[in-house]
């Protein structure tokens, strides 16, 4: 079976690679399908998210990286794909994303929506939470790889480490 596991991944954190390792071995093949929303002002672009991811999971043979933008029904459609998995880390992550699968399953009746739940070391973890994190000087090392590391400080302190 393939799945999609959509996100911003602005960047990929633990908890991320967390439930794609975890995908990865139940299901014949993960699309990481990083979304590209350009009315969203993103810390990395695109480019350096699917790069990142790249570096991050190429020791998987069957993950794959992609970008999408507009609906993501209309992405699973062209992968002919009908199931999404998407992580919960919290109760208040459960509303949200039960509300887009609910919108999604109207929008495509095929496509199902498998709810994964974070494991319990990185229920706290966002992307958001390690930005913040690195620009005011903490250690994000046990938050992110150490490509994802390196690229944030680079950024953050305007392309020097």
């Amino acid at each position: 079976m393939v799945v999609i596991y959509p996100g911003s991944f602005d960047p990929v954190t633990y908890g991320h690679l967390d439930i794609i390792d975890r995908c990865s071995r139940k299901f014949s093949k993960v699309i990481v399908a990083v979304l590209n929303n350009k009315s969203k002002k993103n810390f990395f672009s695109i480019e350096e998210r699917i790069e990142l991811l790249k570096k991050t999971l190429e020791k998987y043979d069957n993950v794959e990286v992609d970008s999408f933008s507009g609906l993501l029904v209309d992405y699973a459609r062209q992968k002919n794909c009908t199931t999404v998995v998407r992580g919960l880390r919290a109760v208040s992550d459960f509303e949200y994303e039960m509300q887009m699968a609910l919108v999604n399953k109207k929008l495509e009746e095929t496509l199902e929506t498998l709810f994964m739940v974070s494991s319990g070391k990185y229920a706290y973890l966002s992307s958001s939470i390690v930005k913040e994190v690195a620009m005011f000087g903490g250690n994000i090392s046990c938050f992110v790889p150490g490509v994802v590391e390196k690229a944030l400080l680079e950024k953050i302190n305007g392309g020097r480490m």
